[in-house]
């Protein structure tokens, strides 16, 4: 049996190279893979959004029916359907990648990237760019085989990054259940709310599962068993990589493990340096953000906010920050929190 390569429009491999490129980029230049995944997704949608503004859906594509493309101007696309599990279609299994960054309309993109960014921020910061993207990729790819393995008599496109969302979501969970994130919750409608990441994953979870239960069978857009997939996936991708997490300490250069349900000690910070710093009104406001705020990454935003407004008290020029020290470039000034 030939193998069959289904043809792409070249405005999908530009969108490959968009895809790839990001990310090559995002991760030499050490950007936070969030906001470079995020920056993908929308640059693919308004190319997306652009051409079927103008009745073309090359990115997106047609169906294969039969050995034979309806629709999508004769072109593939770049979402994922389950004959490609065949050994005939097989060459077309990138597109177990290229699916993630394809997005079908606003709403849809829209609502992934919001919980997306909301999530994967607090949740990369914790683990890293390396780990947070294997993640994000893996588990994406094993939402759209879980949705395939189960309809494979379908001729749904499956496209979204949903399955990688769930997938980060359920490895932040198995992680660092106990922690407080903001996060929108789907509780009747979608609230934005602080809450446990451990309660959010049951949460979403439970809607999903009652969802695909109801809906199973009956003609749904909704492709929830990449959800379910997704974040089972990410579950077992967090125990596998990451496992026992890790901090260093930084006096000591050694290597702490703690257990993912124990609680977690409280960090202490020196706010009487970080006020010595406050030389009006608006920077001990901020200030009182920053010590009155619970939730971590909220609380780094206040500070990096914060340390923006002040100068250096010597020569007042700007300051630096990392790991918890304060200096100024142009002076000795030093200091830590």
């Amino acid at each position: 049996m030939d193998m069959i390569f289904l043809p792409q429009h070249w405005v999908s491999l530009l969108a490959i190279a968009i895809m790839v490129g990001s990310i090559i980029i995002g991760y030499i230049k050490k950007w936070m893979m969030t906001y470079t995944l995020i920056i993908a997704n929308l640059i693919i949608f308004a190319l997306t959004f652009y051409l079927q503004y103008f009745s073309q859906n090359e990115i997106i594509g047609g169906i294969l029916i039969n050995g034979k493309i309806i629709g999508g101007g004769g072109f593939a696309g770049l979402g994922f359907q389950p004959a490609y599990l065949s050994v005939e279609y097989l060459p077309n299994i990138y597109t177990l990648f290229t699916s993630m960054f394809i997005h079908g309309g606003f709403l849809h993109i829209a609502g992934n990237m919001f919980v997306f960014f909301f999530m994967g921020v607090a949740f990369e910061q914790r683990i890293g760019a390396k780990n947070f993207l294997i993640i994000y990729l893996i588990a994406g790819i094993c939402g759209a085989l879980t949705q395939s393995i189960i309809d494979l008599g379908s001729y749904t496109t499956l496209i979204g990054a949903s399955g990688a969302i769930f997938g980060i979501l359920g490895a932040f969970a198995y992680l660092y259940p106990r922690d407080e994130v903001v996060m929108p919750v789907p509780i009747g409608i979608m609230f934005i709310m602080r809450i446990k990441v451990i309660y959010a994953a049951i949460i979403f979870a439970v809607v999903e599962t009652i969802t695909t239960f109801v809906t199973f069978g009956v003609k749904d857009t909704t492709a929830h068993f990449a959800h379910l997939g997704g974040i089972i996936g990410g579950v077992v991708l967090a125990a596998i990589l990451v496992g026992k997490k890790r901090t260093e300490n930084l006096e000591t250069g050694k290597s702490i493990y703690y257990d993912s349900f124990a609680e977690r000690k409280p960090i202490i910070w020196n706010f009487s340096n970080l006020r010595n710093l406050a030389t009006n009104n608006n920077q001990e406001e901020l200030l009182t953000r920053v010590e009155k705020e619970t939730v971590p990454q909220v609380r780094d935003l206040w500070l990096e906010h914060f340390i923006d407004k002040t100068t250096c008290p010597k020569c007042g020029k700007p300051l630096h920050h990392l790991n918890r020290n304060i200096w100024c470039e142009s002076c000795d000034y030093k200091t830590n929190y």
